[in-house]
């Protein structure tokens, strides 16, 4: 699936971030992804494997919903499989980084924070039937707040999620700044709330003036009721992100890297937990990327943003 350009892809389109690769892994290839060690001591192929998916929702409800997916992994693997709820982006990153952590799905945002410093190995990401895959990220408001368009921010308060989120914080600064040229502490007054379920609860119950968040979330929401669109009216779409990549720390075993991925193409969406929570977005299936291609549009905003990929 093609990104869709808006103005500010246009007015960003200088060179994006390049690697800042952490000094404890080893880029051979050129693909901005840590490779497999090449001492194989240094490989791992743990009896039992941790899974985290990113901590967008309550952490709860996916490990229900990604239950027989990691029975499925652990028949392809022959490994037992824990899921492990991460409670922030931060968490989830140093969890790959220190070892504890060994097959992950980190949202759009932090993916180039866990390439660089935790040894993060994307290989898929969902998609629709027909390959097409993607969110937008949209600026919600609620219907009693005033605000009509983007311009009507001006003097209100936006929830952010989290700075590392892409379509939580990174994407909405880049744009309110290049379309609109407003800045945070000018012209608006940012908050973060720490999820994207929080910014949306969080304007439905008009806490907040408005939010940037991924419509991938809210669509969920919106279908599980959490949320009606009588709360909620957007005001603003951006051009298509890729979603949560799917990967595995770079020092597992390659024979057990294999039997991984094997595992995600393998997986029957058909009657599972898996398909009835992701088919609110259309998704019903996983396909390769790669970080270099997939990711590049993000890597630009994040220069756009002046982010640092350095571990502290």
């Amino acid at each position: 699936m093609k990104l869709v350009k808006t103005a500010v892809a246009t007015a960003l389109m200088f060179s994006a971030a390049v690697s800042a690769m952490d000094s404890r892994y080893q880029d051979r290839t050129g693909n901005l992804v840590a490779d497999v060690p090449q001492n194989e001591a240094e490989w791992v192929n743990p009896s039992t494997l941790i899974f985290a998916y990113t901590p967008v929702e309550d952490p709860a409800v996916y490990a229900d919903v990604w239950s027989e997916f990691l029975e499925h992994l652990e028949k392809e693997t022959g490994k037992n499989i824990r899921f492990f709820p991460v409670q922030s982006n931060a968490a989830q990153i140093e969890a790959m980084r220190s070892g504890r952590l060994h097959i992950a799905g980190f949202n759009t945002g932090s993916t180039p924070l866990a390439v660089n410093c935790a040894g993060f190995a994307p290989f898929t990401m969902m998609a629709a039937e027909d390959g097409s895959f993607g969110y937008e990220m949209e600026i919600i408001t609620h219907p009693e707040s005033g605000i009509e368009k983007v311009e009507d921010l001006k003097g209100k308060n936006l929830a952010f999620t989290a700075q590392t989120s892409n379509s939580g914080f990174k994407a909405p600064s880049a744009i309110l700044d290049a379309e609109y040229g407003m800045k945070p502490d000018v012209d608006f007054k940012p908050a973060f709330s720490g999820a994207h379920d929080n910014s949306i609860l969080g304007v439905a119950h008009k806490d907040y003036d408005a939010a940037a968040v991924a419509n991938s979330v809210l669509n969920r929401m919106l279908s599980r009721d959490v949320v009606n669109d009588q709360q909620v009216k957007s005001i603003y779409k951006s051009q298509t992100f890729p979603t949560t990549a799917y990967g595995t720390a770079h020092n597992l075993d390659p024979e057990l890297q294999g039997k991984i991925q094997q595992a995600f193409f393998s997986f029957d969406w058909q009657g599972t937990k898996l398909q009835e929570e992701f088919e609110r977005n259309g998704e019903a299936q996983f396909v390769p990327i790669t970080y270099q291609e997939h990711w590049e549009v993000v890597r630009t905003i994040d220069t756009a943003n002046q982010v640092s990929y350095t571990c502290s």
